[in-house]
Parts: structure tokens; C-alpha cells; sequence
């Protein structure tokens, strides 16, 4: 019975390309990416306004892009709880912006299954940018202070207006 390194030599190495994942890694890597890039932002610094992307919306709809039956549809509910935790937003506002999110790429895939490169980047530009002013309305809703409070009063007498009145509507 030949040993491990005798066989190992004679039958070469193995090939590293077009060999298969494990099915685990290739389930889990999107998943545990999306967590991580809603986890990216809080580790950077702290601070009182949003100044980093939303980096796991981003990575969502890059995943749901690149590989279109790698996350279901229903993914968006336990991704969104999950930034929900960490993201400081209301709870709940990621759970329906993300869900509805992932709605509509699937509505669209089936409405154009060959997508080109415009309509992957004209789509992903128009979610992006819904979901932060959703988001802003969802955190002002709430009584956050948005534009035209904190930066904007400094930038603009009208902001500085604005933050005032909001100020003494809720007795600071």
C-alpha cells in the first residue's frame, strides 16, 4: 500500500481551476458579506451623521446582480433586521427598504431576463438612491434631525431656522 506522498506525486496536483466550491462556502460567503458590510460602518468611527454608504445595501445588490439565485427573495427581511441592529436606523426601515428592494430586482429580472450592463447600473444607481432618501425620511419620521439640521444650520440661515423650530417642537 503506497503512502499519501507517493500517490500525491504520481498523480500530480490537482487542478485549481474551474474546480467547484463547497457548497457551504459558496452559500454562506453572501450572506456572511452582507452582515460584515453592515457591520463596516460602525467599526470605521462613530459619528453623529451618516457619512459612510450604506455598505450593506451596496453589497446586497451586488450580489443580487452578480449572482442573481445565489440570495432569495425573501433575504432581505433577516439581512435587514440585521443592519437594523447595527445601522442605528428605526427599526423596521431596513427590513421593508431592503425587502422591497429585493422585490423589485426580482420583478425586473423577470420582466428583462438579459440585462446589459446600463440596465444593471441604471437600476442599481436609482435603488441606491431611494433607499438613502427613504432612509432619511424614515430617520426624520422618527424625530432625527436630517437636512437642515446640525451641518445644514451652519451651511445655510434658512437650516439654522429650521433646526430651531424642530428643537422647540420637541422641548429641547
Amino acid at each position: 500500500m503506497p503512502s499519501r506522498l507517493l500517490k500525491a506525486v504520481s498523480e500530480g496536483p490537482r487542478p485549481r481551476i474551474n474546480r467547484a466550491p463547497l457548497p457551504i462556502v459558496a452559500r454562506s460567503v453572501p450572506w456572511v458579506s452582507v452582515m460584515l458590510g453592515s457591520l463596516l460602518p460602525g467599526w470605521l468611527f462613530m459619528a453623529s451623521a451618516p457619512y459612510v454608504p450604506p455598505l450593506g445595501f451596496l453589497t446586497l445588490l451586488a450580489w443580487r446582480q452578480l449572482r442573481p439565485g445565489l440570495l432569495p427573495v425573501w433575504a432581505g427581511l433577516p439581512l435587514g433586521f440585521f443592519d437594523d441592529l447595527y445601522s442605528g436606523q428605526p427599526m423596521g426601515s431596513a427590513i421593508l427598504l431592503w425587502s422591497i428592494a429585493m422585490i423589485v430586482i426580482e420583478a425586473i429580472e423577470l420582466r428583462f431576463p438579459w440585462r446589459g450592463f446600463a440596465l444593471e447600473w441604471l437600476l442599481a444607481t436609482a435603488m441606491i438612491g431611494v433607499y438613502v432618501v427613504a432612509s432619511l425620511g424614515a430617520a426624520n419620521a422618527t424625530g432625527g434631525l436630517g437636512p437642515g439640521g446640525g451641518a445644514g444650520a451652519a451651511v445655510h440661515p434658512c437650516g439654522a431656522d429650521l433646526s430651531l423650530r424642530r428643537a422647540d417642537r420637541r422641548g429641547a
